[in-house]
């Protein structure tokens, strides 16, 4: 591998992500109310998509527009991640998230990835040419 391959996280993957989220705090929030015999259950739901939504919008900037770089001996991210492709011991999958766990336990999260089996096998092909594989 001569050029590093960039990975960048996906904004519509993102924002999918997110509705999920919503749905399922919406449904918590009223079945929560539902269970406490609240008689305004449907406020639930508001408050969940509203603490999904805010939360949403507010970490957008930073976490849809991520960015991971694979060279030939190195995989390096946001944050200042840095991981070298040697002391990578396990790569899995979570949701659209991939989830590198080095030798030494520290783990790391690719998130939002639009096509991660393609993240994924790019990844373990750059192990195994760096002597690391899979």
């Amino acid at each position: 591998m001569s050029d590093p391959t960039t990975f960048r996280a996906d904004r519509m993957t993102y924002w999918r992500e997110h509705a999920w989220i919503a749905a399922i705090a919406m449904a918590l929030g009223m079945g929560v109310l539902w269970i406490m015999d609240n008689p305004h259950v449907w406020t639930g739901a508001v408050g969940g998509l509203f603490a999904v939504a805010v939360r949403a919008f507010y970490l957008a900037s930073d976490e849809a527009n991520a960015e991971w770089v694979l060279t030939a001996s190195d995989l390096s991210g946001p944050d200042n991640r840095h991981v070298r492709l040697r002391d990578i011991d396990k790569l899995r999958s979570l949701g659209s998230a991939v989830q590198i766990i080095t030798r030494s336990g520290d783990k790391h999260l690719m998130k939002y990835m639009a096509d991660r089996p393609a993240v994924m096998a790019k990844i373990e092909a750059a192990m195994a040419r760096a002597g690391n594989a899979p």
